[in-house]
C-alpha cells in the first residue's frame, strides 16, 4: 500500500472516531507544518515566535475543530491543517507588531506618496481589545503575510525586516549587504506593489 493510500485511509479512520489514527495522522504532518512555519517567519521573527510552538497550537486546534472538516482525502486535510497553521502565525505577528511602537505611517507612507494612516497593521486594536476585532487584526496580518510572497524575494525581505522585525534603514542596509538607496527602493517599490496586491483590502486596514 502506498503511503497516500495510508494516509487517505488514515483521514477515514480518523472521521469515523478512531483517536490513535487521528494522533498519528497530525504527527506524520508535523514536519511538514514546521517547514511552512519556517518559511513564513524570518530569521530574527523565530526568536520570538517558535514555529514549533505554532505547529502544537495548530495539532490542539484541529483536534478540537476536528468535527468541523468536511475533506476526504490527504490533500484537504493538509490544506485544512495549512490555514490553521496559517492563523496562528498571523495572530503571532500581529501580536508581536503591536509591541513595537513603530509608525508605518510617519516613517514609510510620506516617502512613497502614501496619505495618512499607513500603519495598518501597528494601529490595529491590542490584546485587550474585543475578539472581533483581534480577528482583524489577525486578518490583517495574514493578508500582509500573503501578499509579501507575491513580491520579489529582495522586496519582500526589506519589508519583512523593517516593518515586521523594527530594524532600522542602517541594519536593513547591513543585513542585505546593499547601499542605502537600493533598500530605500527595494521598501518604496514593494509597498506600492503592496497596495496594488490588497486592493479594497488596503484601503480597509489603512482608514
Amino acid at each position: 500500500m502506498s503511503s497516500e493510500h495510508t494516509t487517505a485511509a488514515m483521514v477515514m479512520a480518523a472521521k469515523e472516531g478512531d483517536n490513535e489514527q487521528f494522533g498519528r495522522l497530525l504527527e506524520q504532518y508535523r514536519g511538514y507544518l514546521l517547514m511552512l512555519g519556517h518559511r513564513y517567519l524570518s530569521e530574527r521573527m523565530r526568536r520570538r515566535i517558535d514555529p514549533a510552538d505554532l505547529v502544537q497550537s495548530t495539532f490542539l486546534e484541529a483536534q478540537r475543530d476536528w468535527h468541523a472538516f468536511r475533506g476526504t482525502t490527504p490533500g484537504e486535510f493538509a490544506s485544512w491543517l495549512r490555514h490553521i497553521l496559517k492563523n496562528n502565525v498571523a495572530t503571532a505577528v500581529a501580536r508581536h507588531v503591536t509591541t513595537q511602537k513603530r509608525s508605518l505611517n510617519r516613517e514609510v507612507s510620506a516617502p512613497v506618496g502614501h496619505s495618512s494612516g499607513g500603519d495598518w497593521l501597528s494601529q490595529q486594536p491590542a490584546d485587550t481589545s474585543s475578539p472581533s476585532r483581534r480577528v482583524v487584526r489577525a486578518e490583517a496580518a495574514l493578508a500582509l503575510l500573503e501578499a509579501l510572497h507575491s513580491l520579489p524575494e529582495t522586496q519582500a525581505e526589506a519589508i519583512r525586516l523593517r516593518y515586521l522585525e523594527g530594524l532600522t534603514l542602517a541594519e536593513i542596509v547591513d543585513r542585505m549587504d546593499k547601499s542605502e538607496t537600493a533598500v530605500a527602493g527595494l521598501l518604496k517599490r514593494g509597498l506600492a506593489k503592496l497596495r496594488t496586491t490588497l486592493g479594497t483590502r488596503w484601503q480597509e486596514y489603512t482608514r
